[in-house]
Protein backbone atom coordinates (compact mmCIF):
# COMPACT_ATOMS: atom_id res chain seq x y z
CA UNK A 1 0.00 0.00 0.00
CA UNK A 2 1.43 3.27 -0.57
CA UNK A 3 -0.42 6.83 -1.23
CA UNK A 4 2.10 8.35 -2.87
CA UNK A 5 3.04 8.32 -6.98
CA UNK A 6 6.40 7.74 -8.51
CA UNK A 7 9.50 6.52 -7.32
CA UNK A 8 11.18 7.03 -3.56
CA UNK A 9 13.95 9.10 -5.30
CA UNK A 10 11.08 11.45 -6.58
CA UNK A 11 9.31 11.13 -3.12
CA UNK A 12 12.74 11.96 -1.77
CA UNK A 13 13.23 15.10 -4.39
CA UNK A 14 9.57 16.37 -3.44
CA UNK A 15 9.53 16.05 0.32
CA UNK A 16 12.85 18.49 0.48
CA UNK A 17 11.80 20.90 -1.84
CA UNK A 18 8.35 20.71 -0.06
CA UNK A 19 10.23 21.24 3.73
CA UNK A 20 12.59 24.41 2.00
CA UNK A 21 8.98 25.82 0.94
CA UNK A 22 7.50 25.06 3.93
CA UNK A 23 9.99 26.47 6.17
CA UNK A 24 10.81 29.53 4.10
CA UNK A 25 14.31 30.10 5.05
CA UNK A 26 13.32 30.08 9.40
CA UNK A 27 15.19 27.94 11.44
CA UNK A 28 13.46 24.67 11.47
CA UNK A 29 13.65 22.51 15.04
CA UNK A 30 13.27 18.73 14.70
CA UNK A 31 11.88 16.48 16.96
CA UNK A 32 14.35 13.36 17.23
CA UNK A 33 13.41 10.48 19.43
CA UNK A 34 15.47 8.00 18.14
CA UNK A 35 13.02 6.04 15.99
CA UNK A 36 13.44 5.40 11.91
CA UNK A 37 10.44 7.79 11.40
CA UNK A 38 11.77 10.74 12.92
CA UNK A 39 15.38 9.70 12.05
CA UNK A 40 14.69 9.99 8.09
CA UNK A 41 12.53 12.92 9.07
CA UNK A 42 15.90 14.68 10.60
CA UNK A 43 17.59 13.31 7.65
CA UNK A 44 15.52 14.86 5.06
CA UNK A 45 15.20 17.95 6.84
CA UNK A 46 19.25 18.32 6.87
CA UNK A 47 19.45 17.74 3.37
CA UNK A 48 16.79 19.92 2.36
CA UNK A 49 17.70 23.10 4.81
CA UNK A 50 21.20 22.11 5.78
CA UNK A 51 22.46 24.11 9.02
CA UNK A 52 19.03 25.84 9.52
CA UNK A 53 18.70 22.47 11.43
CA UNK A 54 18.55 21.87 14.98
CA UNK A 55 17.61 18.53 16.36
CA UNK A 56 16.15 18.47 19.80
CA UNK A 57 16.17 14.95 21.27
CA UNK A 58 14.46 15.13 24.57
CA UNK A 59 15.02 11.90 27.04
CA UNK A 60 12.29 11.19 28.67
CA UNK A 61 13.52 8.30 30.93
CA UNK A 62 11.06 6.21 28.57
CA UNK A 63 14.17 5.10 26.46
CA UNK A 64 15.41 1.32 25.54
CA UNK A 65 18.46 0.68 27.33
CA UNK A 66 21.57 2.50 25.93
CA UNK A 67 19.10 4.28 23.30
CA UNK A 68 20.06 7.73 24.15
CA UNK A 69 23.77 7.31 23.57
CA UNK A 70 23.02 5.95 20.24
CA UNK A 71 20.83 8.65 18.63
CA UNK A 72 23.82 11.26 20.27
CA UNK A 73 26.15 9.42 18.88
CA UNK A 74 24.72 9.29 14.86
CA UNK A 75 23.49 12.68 14.63
CA UNK A 76 26.32 14.79 16.59
CA UNK A 77 29.21 12.31 15.03
CA UNK A 78 28.43 11.12 11.71
CA UNK A 79 25.52 13.68 10.37
CA UNK A 80 27.18 16.59 12.51
CA UNK A 81 24.06 17.82 12.99
CA UNK A 82 23.19 20.24 15.71
CA UNK A 83 21.42 17.92 18.44
CA UNK A 84 20.45 19.10 21.53
CA UNK A 85 20.07 15.87 24.20
CA UNK A 86 17.69 17.25 27.00
CA UNK A 87 17.62 15.10 30.12
CA UNK A 88 13.77 15.22 31.12
CA UNK A 89 13.44 12.36 32.75
CA UNK A 90 12.37 13.70 36.29
CA UNK A 91 10.46 16.23 34.72
CA UNK A 92 7.90 13.59 32.61
CA UNK A 93 8.08 11.01 35.91
CA UNK A 94 6.61 13.68 37.66
CA UNK A 95 3.99 15.12 35.30
CA UNK A 96 2.60 11.35 34.63
CA UNK A 97 3.01 10.78 38.50
CA UNK A 98 -0.12 8.27 39.49
CA UNK A 99 -1.86 8.53 35.88
CA UNK A 100 -2.53 4.72 34.94
CA UNK A 101 -5.34 5.77 32.04
CA UNK A 102 -3.47 4.87 28.99
CA UNK A 103 -5.16 8.03 26.77
CA UNK A 104 -3.92 9.96 29.58
CA UNK A 105 -0.12 8.45 29.80
CA UNK A 106 0.04 9.35 25.83
CA UNK A 107 -2.05 13.04 26.15
CA UNK A 108 0.00 14.12 28.89
CA UNK A 109 3.18 12.99 27.23
CA UNK A 110 2.44 14.04 23.74
CA UNK A 111 2.16 17.72 25.40
CA UNK A 112 4.80 17.79 27.65
CA UNK A 113 7.08 17.01 24.77
CA UNK A 114 5.72 20.26 22.93
CA UNK A 115 6.06 21.68 26.35
CA UNK A 116 9.83 20.96 26.13
CA UNK A 117 9.99 22.19 22.66
CA UNK A 118 8.70 25.07 23.32
CA UNK A 119 10.91 26.19 25.60
CA UNK A 120 14.27 24.90 24.03
CA UNK A 121 12.83 26.94 20.65
CA UNK A 122 12.82 29.94 22.83
CA UNK A 123 15.84 29.48 24.59
CA UNK A 124 17.46 29.24 20.23
CA UNK A 125 15.62 32.24 19.43
CA UNK A 126 13.11 32.11 16.81
CA UNK A 127 11.92 28.93 15.45
CA UNK A 128 9.64 29.18 12.70
CA UNK A 129 8.38 25.01 11.88
CA UNK A 130 8.52 21.88 13.71
CA UNK A 131 9.84 18.55 11.91
CA UNK A 132 7.79 15.80 13.04
CA UNK A 133 7.91 12.30 12.28
CA UNK A 134 3.98 11.01 11.81
CA UNK A 135 3.45 8.20 9.30
CA UNK A 136 -0.07 7.09 7.82
CA UNK A 137 -0.65 4.69 10.42
CA UNK A 138 -0.59 7.13 13.20
CA UNK A 139 -2.74 9.23 11.41
CA UNK A 140 -5.48 6.08 10.86
CA UNK A 141 -5.17 5.10 14.57
CA UNK A 142 -5.85 8.64 15.77
CA UNK A 143 -9.08 8.88 13.74
CA UNK A 144 -7.93 10.71 10.99
CA UNK A 145 -8.72 10.35 6.99
CA UNK A 146 -12.41 8.96 7.79
CA UNK A 147 -11.07 6.39 10.60
CA UNK A 148 -12.24 5.36 13.75
CA UNK A 149 -9.78 6.37 16.83
CA UNK A 150 -8.38 3.29 18.06
CA UNK A 151 -5.48 5.28 19.80
CA UNK A 152 -3.88 8.51 20.54
CA UNK A 153 -0.53 8.43 18.88
CA UNK A 154 1.87 11.76 20.84
CA UNK A 155 2.15 13.50 17.26
CA UNK A 156 -1.31 13.37 16.25
CA UNK A 157 -4.76 12.87 18.55
CA UNK A 158 -1.83 13.85 21.41
CA UNK A 159 -0.92 17.06 20.42
CA UNK A 160 -1.81 19.81 22.47
CA UNK A 161 -4.19 22.51 20.73
CA UNK A 162 -2.14 25.56 21.40
CA UNK A 163 1.44 25.09 19.76
CA UNK A 164 3.91 27.61 19.50
CA UNK A 165 5.52 27.30 16.27
CA UNK A 166 4.42 29.28 12.60
CA UNK A 167 4.43 25.60 10.87
CA UNK A 168 4.10 21.69 11.80
CA UNK A 169 6.04 20.15 8.96
CA UNK A 170 5.47 16.12 8.46
CA UNK A 171 7.46 14.44 5.44
CA UNK A 172 6.63 11.30 5.51
CA UNK A 173 2.90 11.56 6.70
CA UNK A 174 1.53 9.61 3.92
CA UNK A 175 3.87 6.86 4.26
CA UNK A 176 3.49 3.35 5.77
CA UNK A 177 6.31 1.93 7.95
CA UNK A 178 8.46 -0.04 5.12
CA UNK A 179 8.11 2.73 3.25
CA UNK A 180 9.61 4.91 5.49
CA UNK A 181 12.36 2.46 5.86
CA UNK A 182 13.09 2.30 2.25
CA UNK A 183 13.62 6.32 1.68
CA UNK A 184 15.93 5.85 5.22
CA UNK A 185 18.00 2.98 3.31
CA UNK A 186 18.66 5.58 0.03
CA UNK A 187 19.10 8.53 2.29
CA UNK A 188 22.23 6.87 3.80
CA UNK A 189 20.54 5.91 7.12
CA UNK A 190 22.61 3.14 8.75
CA UNK A 191 20.58 0.29 9.10
CA UNK A 192 20.89 0.09 12.83
CA UNK A 193 18.32 2.48 12.68
CA UNK A 194 16.58 2.27 9.04
CA UNK A 195 15.73 -1.46 10.07
CA UNK A 196 15.45 -0.69 13.58
CA UNK A 197 11.73 -1.98 14.87
CA UNK A 198 9.33 0.86 15.62
CA UNK A 199 9.30 2.66 19.01
CA UNK A 200 5.84 4.07 19.99
CA UNK A 201 6.46 7.57 20.89
CA UNK A 202 5.58 7.84 24.45
CA UNK A 203 8.01 4.82 24.90
CA UNK A 204 7.96 2.38 27.37
CA UNK A 205 5.61 4.54 28.96
CA UNK A 206 2.72 2.60 27.49
CA UNK A 207 4.77 -0.87 27.61
CA UNK A 208 4.90 -0.30 31.92
CA UNK A 209 1.14 -0.61 32.69
CA UNK A 210 -0.13 1.03 35.71
CA UNK A 211 1.63 4.02 37.38
CA UNK A 212 5.17 4.90 36.56
CA UNK A 213 8.14 4.80 38.20
CA UNK A 214 11.88 5.02 37.81
CA UNK A 215 12.77 1.42 39.17
CA UNK A 216 9.68 -0.35 37.29
CA UNK A 217 10.57 1.52 33.98
CA UNK A 218 14.51 0.29 34.58
CA UNK A 219 12.88 -3.03 35.87
CA UNK A 220 11.52 -3.30 32.35
CA UNK A 221 14.27 -1.88 30.33
CA UNK A 222 16.73 -4.77 31.48
CA UNK A 223 14.18 -7.51 30.75
CA UNK A 224 14.00 -5.66 27.11
CA UNK A 225 17.21 -5.68 26.39
CA UNK A 226 17.29 -9.19 27.42
CA UNK A 227 14.80 -10.06 24.80
CA UNK A 228 15.87 -8.14 22.23
CA UNK A 229 19.37 -9.93 22.46
CA UNK A 230 18.10 -13.31 22.44
CA UNK A 231 16.11 -12.46 19.12
CA UNK A 232 19.20 -11.12 17.72
CA UNK A 233 21.13 -13.25 18.43
CA UNK A 234 19.30 -16.29 16.92
CA UNK A 235 19.03 -13.74 13.93
CA UNK A 236 15.21 -13.56 13.81
CA UNK A 237 15.21 -9.98 13.95
CA UNK A 238 15.52 -10.17 9.94
CA UNK A 239 11.64 -11.69 10.51
CA UNK A 240 10.18 -9.70 12.96
CA UNK A 241 9.03 -6.29 12.68
CA UNK A 242 8.43 -5.73 16.38
CA UNK A 243 9.43 -7.25 19.40
CA UNK A 244 9.99 -6.11 22.86
CA UNK A 245 8.75 -7.22 26.50
CA UNK A 246 6.18 -5.49 28.95
CA UNK A 247 5.50 -4.72 32.51
CA UNK A 248 1.69 -5.60 32.62
CA UNK A 249 1.59 -4.99 36.65
CA UNK A 250 0.81 -8.29 37.65
CA UNK A 251 2.55 -10.20 40.56
CA UNK A 252 2.37 -14.10 41.44
CA UNK A 253 4.11 -16.42 43.75
CA UNK A 254 7.22 -17.97 43.15
CA UNK A 255 10.20 -19.79 44.50
CA UNK A 256 13.46 -18.00 45.08
CA UNK A 257 16.59 -19.24 47.17
CA UNK A 258 14.44 -22.06 48.41
CA UNK A 259 11.84 -19.24 49.53
CA UNK A 260 8.43 -17.84 48.84
CA UNK A 261 8.43 -14.50 47.05
CA UNK A 262 5.56 -12.40 45.45
CA UNK A 263 7.60 -10.90 42.54
CA UNK A 264 6.55 -8.88 38.87
CA UNK A 265 5.24 -10.85 35.69
CA UNK A 266 7.40 -9.97 32.32
CA UNK A 267 5.38 -10.56 28.93
CA UNK A 268 7.19 -10.89 25.73
CA UNK A 269 5.36 -9.67 22.45
CA UNK A 270 6.72 -10.96 18.56
CA UNK A 271 4.78 -9.53 15.90
CA UNK A 272 5.11 -10.26 11.97
CA UNK A 273 2.88 -7.37 9.54
CA UNK A 274 3.47 -5.67 6.21
CA UNK A 275 2.11 -2.38 7.43
CA UNK A 276 1.28 -2.25 11.50
CA UNK A 277 -2.20 -1.99 10.85
CA UNK A 278 -2.61 -5.60 11.03
CA UNK A 279 -0.15 -7.78 12.47
CA UNK A 280 0.24 -11.56 13.10
CA UNK A 281 2.07 -13.88 15.70
CA UNK A 282 5.12 -15.96 15.08
CA UNK A 283 5.97 -19.11 16.26
CA UNK A 284 9.04 -18.20 18.03
CA UNK A 285 11.63 -21.11 18.52
CA UNK A 286 11.51 -22.69 22.52
CA UNK A 287 15.15 -22.62 22.74
CA UNK A 288 14.85 -18.73 22.29
CA UNK A 289 11.81 -17.88 24.65
CA UNK A 290 13.40 -20.32 27.43
CA UNK A 291 16.68 -18.78 27.24
CA UNK A 292 14.87 -15.54 27.07
CA UNK A 293 12.97 -16.55 30.29
CA UNK A 294 15.90 -17.62 32.30
CA UNK A 295 17.85 -15.02 31.77
CA UNK A 296 15.09 -12.30 32.23
CA UNK A 297 14.22 -14.24 35.84
CA UNK A 298 17.82 -14.36 37.09
CA UNK A 299 19.42 -10.92 36.07
CA UNK A 300 16.36 -8.87 36.59
CA UNK A 301 15.91 -8.78 40.33
CA UNK A 302 11.70 -8.40 41.13
CA UNK A 303 10.77 -11.04 38.11
CA UNK A 304 9.67 -14.19 38.86
CA UNK A 305 7.55 -15.17 35.87
CA UNK A 306 7.52 -14.68 32.16
CA UNK A 307 4.91 -15.24 29.58
CA UNK A 308 4.15 -14.97 25.83
CA UNK A 309 1.44 -12.85 24.50
CA UNK A 310 0.52 -14.64 21.15
CA UNK A 311 -2.82 -12.26 20.28
CA UNK A 312 -2.72 -10.97 16.55
CA UNK A 313 -3.99 -7.39 15.61
CA UNK A 314 -6.78 -6.99 15.57
CA UNK A 315 -7.83 -8.20 18.15
CA UNK A 316 -5.08 -7.01 20.09
CA UNK A 317 -3.54 -3.59 19.38
CA UNK A 318 0.75 -4.06 18.78
CA UNK A 319 1.48 -1.95 22.43
CA UNK A 320 -0.57 -2.66 24.78
CA UNK A 321 -1.66 0.66 26.19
Amino acid sequence: MSNITGTMETFIEEACESIRKEAAGRPVLCALSGGVDSAVCAVLAHRAVGDALTCLFVDTGFMRKSEGDQVTALFRGTYAINLIRVDAEQRFLARLAGVTEPELKRKHIGEEFIRVFEEEARKLGKIGCLVQGTIYPDIMESGGDGYKQVKAHHNVGGMPLNIDFEAVIEPVKLLYKEEVRECGRMLGLPEAFAGRQPFPGPGLAVRCLGALTKPRLDLLREADAIFREEIEKAGLNKELQQYFAILPGVRSVGVRDGARCYEETIALRAITTRDFVTAGVPRLPWDVLEAAAARITSEVPGVNRVVVDVTPKPPATVEWE
